[in-house]
């Protein structure tokens, strides 16, 4: 039997206006346990996952504003993955695709000037770019330093780090990157906003663009004629 994907959906939110401004896609697999992230993403056959993205964006785009989809590296450098995702775009305007480039494990490392071409493509298609997870693994500033003026927006998760939200260390990240984001003009979204208790200090921090498991989780978004729970 076929594995069997679909895109979980989590809504991202603006708390200033109190609306979803968009919503970031998360794939999962149906297991004998339930719904489960993929062992690996990069195993995935590409036509599988680029079919979905199509189908998915279809569905979700009269919905929101914007329309995240995260891609490794390698994906970034797939033609049919690349393929799917230029027409997702052509086919959910003016719904805006926001390409999160996340830094998942890949079969090799591709250079910044390797991925800046096809970067640079997705921007003149009328896309956006995302730098997910910024301050850890391969997405400090001095590794993502070149890809900034490209982007629209980076993702700080909380998520990722072993202290609390409380701990002036983590605030002082997120001041280093709200001053990042407000240098270059871009969105600052935080996830890993668990409770109101974090929803009220990401407020005095100056953050209005929130997602986490306070406002939602991540919901199955199934196609037509998806018959599963």
């Amino acid at each position: 039997m076929e594995p069997i994907y679909r895109y979980f959906v989590q809504p991202q939110i603006n708390t200033e206006t109190k609306t979803i401004f968009g919503y970031e896609l998360l794939m999962k697999q149906l297991t004998p346990d339930g719904w489960r992230l993929p062992a690996s993403f990069t195993a995935i056959d590409p036509q599988i996952v680029a079919d979905l993205l199509v189908a998915t964006t279809k569905v979700l785009s009269p919905k929101v504003r914007y329309c995240s989809v995260n891609v490794n590296r390698e994906q970034l450098m797939t033609t049919s993955i690349v393929a799917a995702i230029t027409k997702s775009q052509e086919q959910i305007y003016p719904t805006r695709l926001v390409v999160e480039l996340t830094e998942d494990d890949s079969p090799r490392k591709y250079t910044i000037d390797e991925l800046l071409p096809q970067l640079k493509k997705f921007r003149d298609q009328g896309m956006e770019l995302s730098l997910d997870d910024v301050g850890t693994g391969d997405n400090y500033f001095s590794e993502i330093a070149e890809l900034l003026p490209l982007a629209s927006e980076v993702k700080f998760a909380l998520q990722n780090f072993n202290q609390d939200f409380r701990d002036p260390e983590i605030q002082q990240k997120i001041h280093f990157w709200r001053a990042i984001t407000e240098e270059y003009g871009l969105r600052l979204v935080l996830e890993g906003i668990e409770d109101h208790d974090d929803s009220v200090l990401s407020k005095q921090l100056g953050i209005k663009l929130k997602q986490g498991y306070y406002f939602s989780k991540p919901r199955l978004l199934k196609l037509p004629n998806d018959t599963f729970a």
